[in-house]
């Protein structure tokens, strides 16, 4: 399969360029900046991209790139950093300097072949960077400047090029212009879709577990459905789903759950009742990185202890994300958050991993469920976490605190709901923190937890913005929760993006 392949040096929007380049067609993946040549040389990958990066290419701990694939006969761009070890290595000056650009920035194309066919003479860009390019390679010619510093490059003879502003974001007004003229000189084909990678999912599926079984972990969540049905679709009733009540679900989850991979999937499903075992592991626990660690752990030894019922499993399925690989930590990120299904396991399991998402971002996968035949209005729902009300629960896991939260995302969701403004919002939920505070309930002094609204519009779950939820639904969600769910008597809203916030608080 034809890929273009993002070499990341740390850059915030590493993932965005990965998305942006699957966006217009063509399969993208992030890997390593110290990828090894021979990975890159095959003849499957058809460009390289250079990422940005928060490093100076002065730093003593500056990310380097092996030389020799400036050589390949293959188109690279350099974005940011990227621009800078292009030019450092091959000749150029790349300096510190005091005319630091950030934000949107007026640049004027001086030749608009190139990566700049179809895009006018002046332009907004979105720039971030101290340092800057101050002599370019002399087998270079300048393609657009700004202000301050030369914006772009191009080699004379070979397909280098180099951007000193991120044409991945959105506020880069011809950015994805920029890219697909970028992927034209790549001679791709532009036929990354849906009905193509079903296919070739349920290809590899089938070539990789051939007469084996799949023990198939089950959340109920958008991503493991899919993932399940996929699998289901591949190897049929080699195909074994547990669904583990761990007591950390939503209200009615668990009925909901059995009923519709029964009559919608035609999968067969065992529900485990483990609510005891993982509340007694949770007990006393406080820091959310240990809970999920915990959980992922839980999970695992109860599929263990469940599987030795039916024989033996060569597979565990899961329903992994891109997302949740990146976001677990990579050599140049430091960890956000792990994922019980990709930071928990243990080393020593049974079973190998098949996780055939863990490709493709949120979005992505939406659509393959919609190809795969699953209900539009179900794929389209809101993300679920693996850990379920465990990480929306700041301190101690209880009973009574599963039950506040519970009743409370019930009220939310049924208010949102009602309004039609689930279509607005990525992810909306509660929060109980573990503060207390005074209240006043049937004119005796209360002292309570405070609850949190928390609601983000986003697009694949890398970044967000919290949604503007009208004033009016949202004084109906906090006078239900306080009359009629017991244990709370103040609620506020999270007015917090991401970053410098996470979606879930835990």
């Amino acid at each position: 399969m034809e890929k273009i392949i993002v070499l990341d040096f740390g850059s915030q929007y590493n993932q965005l360029i990965v998305r942006k380049i699957r966006e217009l067609g063509v399969y993208s993946e992030l890997l390593r900046y110290d990828t090894a040549y021979d990975i890159l040389n095959s003849d499957d990958v058809k460009g390289i991209v250079l990422s940005g990066g928060p490093k100076s290419v002065f730093a003593r701990d500056a990310y380097h790139i092996n030389s020799n694939i400036y050589d390949l006969d293959k188109p690279i761009l350099g974005i940011c950093y990227g621009m800078h070890l292009m030019v450092k290595d091959l000749g150029g000056v790349v300096q510190i300097t005091d005319k630091k650009e950030y934000g949107r920035q007026l640049i004027e194309v001086l030749d608009d072949k190139n990566l700049f066919k179809h895009t006018p003479t002046a332009q907004n860009v979105w720039m971030s960077h101290s340092d800057r390019l101050e002599q370019k390679p002399d087998d270079f010619r300048i393609l657009a400047t700004s202000n301050h510093v030369i914006a772009a490059i191009k080699h004379k003879k070979k397909p280098l090029y180099g951007v000193q502003f991120h044409p991945e974001v959105l506020h880069t007004e011809y950015g994805s212009t920029i890219l697909k003229n970028f992927l034209n000189d790549c001679q791709v084909t532009f036929d990354w879709h849906m009905d193509q990678l079903s296919q070739m999912l349920i290809n590899d599926i089938k070539d990789k577990v051939k007469d084996n079984s799949v023990l198939m972990a089950i959340s109920g969540g958008v991503d493991s459905s899919v993932a399940a049905v996929l699998i289901h679709q591949a190897i049929g009733n080699q195909l074994r789903c547990f669904f583990i009540d761990h007591g950390l679900l939503r209200k009615n989850e668990v009925s909901e759950v059995m009923e519709r991979f029964a009559k919608d999937y035609h999968i067969n499903v065992e529900c485990v009742d483990a609510k005891a075992d993982f509340y007694h592991r949770l007990s006393g626990i406080t820091d959310p990185e240990q809970k999920r660690k915990i959980i992922g752990k839980a999970f695992i030894d109860t599929f263990e202890k469940t599987a030795k019922k039916y024989g033996d499993y060569a597979f565990l399925g899961q329903g992994t994300l891109y997302t949740d690989r990146i976001e677990s930590g990579t050599n140049t990120a430091h960890t956000i958050k792990s994922h019980h299904n990709v930071g928990g396991l243990p080393k020593h399991m049974p079973f190998k991993l098949i996780e055939p998402l863990n490709m493709l971002f949120k979005d992505e996968v939406r659509q393959l469920g919609i190809t795969l035949g699953i209900n539009q209005s179900f794929v389209n729902r809101q993300p679920f976490p693996g850990p379920g009300l465990a990480i929306r629960i700041m301190g101690e896991i209880t009973a009574d605190k599963v039950r506040i939260v519970q009743e409370t995302d019930a009220i939310l969701r049924e208010i949102i709901d009602a309004q039609d403004f689930h279509q607005d919002i990525w992810q909306y939920f509660t929060v109980l923190t573990n503060t207390k505070t005074v209240g006043i309930k049937g004119d005796e002094r209360s002292y309570e937890y405070l609850l949190v609204i928390r609601a983000v519009t986003s697009t694949d779950g890398m970044t967000a913005d919290w949604a503007k939820i009208p004033y009016d639904m949202l004084e109906m969600a906090s006078t239900r929760m306080v009359n009629e769910v017991s244990g709370i008597n103040r609620v506020a809203y999270d007015i917090t993006s991401k970053p410098p916030g996470t979606i879930e608080w835990e």
